[in-house]
């Protein structure tokens, strides 16, 4: 008896080659998978580690500048405007000028003034030798009246021995009663000569003094100075040169260099001092503020470079700058109505803090920016 083997024929037979090469197929592209996916983590980790972690970078900046007000430094009624919004002006150019009709007034009379303080003070100048005139005379007065006194010291001296010796020689009938009259007659008068005498000298050393009194008063008011470097006439001239100077505020003229915007003044007017007109926009020192998050600043330091682009140009123009420095605090500490984070109900919010950009004034003059345009910036913490 005879033992026959069955051997798989057929399309059985086919299929069980395809299937093993199907399997080694998957097992190879998942393993290209599984490849490509720890390539991708690799390179990943690389960028994270050695270039990304090298960056920092936010949307959230824009350009600002210290913008000039211009304001008139006194009040007064607006005669012209010379410039508009959006033009370009340069520093001393001539923006608005103010009526100045009360400015000459104001100055043609400190220039009066001033000129009658020179005549006066040239006057008393002349004064202060005439005065010492008076001073001479009123000492030689004194020294009359000092020698009338002393005359009539002596003739009342007189009067009184020949009073007294008439009046020993009357008792014995020697001297006849006219001339004891006489003799009392004339100690009487030499009596009142002497208080005539003493009144005059009394009279003289006042006018004397009030002669060197006012000799002095003059002189106090002119000494140590000439008639330029008088006080009066420096005050009378600080009076002109104040009224100069507001004559020339009339005319009010731009501070820096930009472009005007806000004007808010019109011909005819009446502005006062210290009211805003308008603001020139110093454009060509424009900076940018960059508020990054709180986790951002870490390395972030004053001097580290900074790549950024503007919306306005778009990522084909790029300024270069450098950090200068942070704000005093976040944009929520400065907010009009700060956050009240002591409540029952508080999330945290992570906060930005403001970081000012100096930008390249070359690459500024290329491609000018206005205050207010946004801007993409990455700051290079490898420096």
């Amino acid at each position: 008896m005879s033992t026959k083997t069955l051997t798989a024929s057929g399309p059985l037979a086919a299929e069980e080659p395809n299937a093993a090469a199907m399997k080694a197929k998957r097992r190879k592209l998942f393993l290209i998978f599984a490849m490509a996916v720890v390539g991708l983590g690799i390179l990943y980790w690389a960028y994270v580690h050695f270039s990304a972690s090298r960056y920092v970078s936010t949307d959230n900046a824009y350009v600002g500048a210290n913008v000039a007000l211009v304001t008139p430094l006194i009040g007064g009624p607006v005669r012209e405007v010379l410039v508009d919004d959006a033009q370009r002006v340069k520093r001393g150019d001539l923006l608005v000028r103010l009526d100045d009709t009360d400015a000459r007034l104001a100055l043609a009379r400190a220039e009066a003034e001033l000129a009658l303080t020179e005549r006066r003070v040239r006057g008393l100048l002349a004064t202060d030798s005439g005065l010492g005139a008076q001073v001479t005379a009123r000492a030689a007065d004194q020294a009359r009246a000092e020698a009338r006194l002393v005359a009539a010291r002596a003739d009342l001296t007189k009067a009184k021995i020949d009073l007294d010796r008439r009046e020993a020689l009357a008792a014995s009938g020697s001297v006849s009663g006219d001339e004891l009259t006489i003799a009392r007659n004339a100690y009487s008068t030499a009596t009142a000569n002497l208080k005539v005498a003493q009144a005059e000298n009394a009279q003289a050393q006042a006018n004397r003094t009030s002669a060197l009194g006012s000799r002095d008063a003059n002189r106090a008011l002119i000494a140590d100075a000439a008639p330029e470097a008088n006080p009066e006439v420096l005050a009378a001239r600080a009076v002109r040169d104040q009224a100069r100077v507001d004559l020339d505020r009339t005319a009010v003229r731009a501070s820096v260099d930009g472009i005007v915007s806000r004007r808010q003044v019109q011909v005819g007017q009446r502005v006062q001092a210290g009211a805003t007109m308008m603001v020139v926009v110093p454009v060509q020192a424009a900076f940018v503020d960059a508020n990054f998050k709180e986790g951002q600043l870490a390395s972030v330091k004053p001097g580290q470079r900074v790549t950024m682009t503007s919306d306005l140009y778009g990522d084909d123009v790029e300024y270069h700058g450098r950090v200068i420095g942070f704000s005093g605090g976040t944009g929520a500490a400065f907010a009009v109505v700060p956050a009240q984070n002591a409540t029952g109900n508080w999330i945290k919010v992570v906060q930005r803090l403001p970081v000012r950009i100096a930008l390249d004034p070359k690459e500024l003059a290329e491609h000018p920016l206005r205050v207010g345009l946004s801007m993409d910036a990455t700051v290079d913490l490898s420096n």
